[in-house]
């Protein structure tokens, strides 16, 4: 079976988002996890979906222009994920988005259909935040894997990464310091 793997960058304080409804400290949204050759597909949100989708597709399109949601081109790190994301199937869990602009972009409506997901042939499935999809997956025992990106800061106002869930052991299995202070942590959920 595939392997539904979270990844987030998140603050020492446990925020995922800051009080505008992102990581705001994040300088730019590289795959920082490790993630890109054993993972062919993305899973979402349907309130974070939207967002990525304009924010990706600019840079596709125009990689050197600002961004609408930055005033500031793409960061030369955020590259290699454009063109990743433009060739990968993204699905997105949401009961009420029913187009998306993606051609390759397919609609989830339960975690039963995430679970058949995990159970189709393929390489293991990149779980984007936002913290709701993470804390509700991870709840529903869908998530197998956590990958943190730690940033040296307290965050203070805004969303933590696991509000509801329940208590759950956690193995790590790999540390790395990154540069500007950050951490790298992965873990297995048992």
């Amino acid at each position: 079976m595939r392997k539904l793997i979270a990844a987030m960058k998140i603050s020492v304080d446990g925020k995922a988002e800051g009080p505008a409804g992102f990581a705001d400290w994040v300088h730019d949204w590289a795959e920082d996890y490790g993630l890109t050759d054993q993972v062919d597909a993305c899973l979402l949100g349907g309130r974070m979906y939207p967002g990525y989708e304009q924010y990706w597709t600019a840079i596709q399109n125009a990689p050197d222009e600002p961004l609408p949601m930055t005033g500031k081109p793409a960061a030369r790190e955020e590259l290699p994920w454009a063109r990743f994301a433009a060739k990968t199937p993204h699905y997105v869990l949401s009961n009420t988005l029913k187009s998306a602009n993606w051609p390759m972009t397919r609609f989830l409506r339960s975690n039963d259909d995430v679970a058949a997901l995990k159970r189709q042939p393929g390489k293991d499935i990149y779980l984007m935040g936002g913290s709701t999809i993470v804390d509700s997956l991870t709840e529903a025992g869908l998530v197998d894997e956590l990958r943190l990106v730690l940033y040296p800061l307290i965050a203070g106002e805004g969303k933590v990464l696991f509000s509801t869930a329940q208590r759950r052991d956690l193995e790590l299995t790999k540390v790395e310091q990154m540069p500007g202070g950050r951490l790298s942590l992965i873990y297995k959920i048992g």
